[in-house]
């Protein structure tokens, strides 16, 4: 869900940078440097998920796994996530630099909000399909605040770039569908194999 660079005017620009520095610094803030292995796993497979990706207009559609990413981090899925989308600019020309800034807020904001909104009912969960249903619709959340964020940075660009908005909005209604399975059952089978994972607070 890439925004190019060349696409959205200096002011939507400056607002991304300036809110997407903000996150990464509390995002480094709260990061336990316990977490460090899982931040680079979880970057890792937002670059991989991403690596596959169709051109729609002025961004792309493909997995992103935010919503997996903001339950298990947190705050640190700001530089978890930057660091993966720096990496895929410099290797393959996904996005680009100047737009760096709002692409990070577009993708890390939506996971830091699903991980407030479901970590604590995944916490509760009395069974792992509880636990997978509470992350399904978290997963599901992330990619649909993320698609109305990209949609809005390319209107608020201009008319020009309305059509793009749309088409964008009308393309991630099976990536968010998908992503809302791929979490749950990433959820449930941690939830199996690794029961404590979620105990702690991760969305704090």
């Amino acid at each position: 869900m890439h925004i190019v660079d060349g696409a959205l005017t200096a002011p939507v620009l400056a607002g991304g940078a300036a809110l997407a520095l903000g996150g990464v610094a509390l995002g480094l803030k709260k990061l336990d440097y316990d977490q460090l292995p899982m931040v680079a796993v979880l970057s890792a497979a937002f670059f991989v998920a991403s690596y596959i990706h169709l051109p729609v207009g002025f961004s792309s559609v493909h997995l992103i796994l935010n919503g997996l990413i903001g339950i298990a981090l947190g705050w640190a899925a700001f530089p978890a996530l930057l660091v993966a989308l720096i990496l895929q600019a410099v290797f393959f020309g996904f996005g680009g630099f100047l737009v760096l800034g709002v692409n990070t807020l577009n993708i890390a904001l939506p996971a830091v909000l699903a991980g407030l909104l479901f970590s604590p009912l995944i916490q509760s969960a009395s069974t792992p399909r509880q636990a997978a249903l509470w992350g399904g619709l978290g997963g599901a959340l992330a990619v649909a605040l993320t698609t109305v964020m990209v949609a809005t940075s390319l209107a608020l660009s201009g008319e020009a770039f309305l059509l793009a908005a749309k088409a964008t909005l009308i393309a991630h209604i099976p990536v968010i569908i998908v992503e809302g399975f791929v979490t749950a059952a990433a959820v449930m089978l941690i939830s199996r194999v690794r029961p404590d994972f979620f105990a702690k607070d991760d969305a704090e």
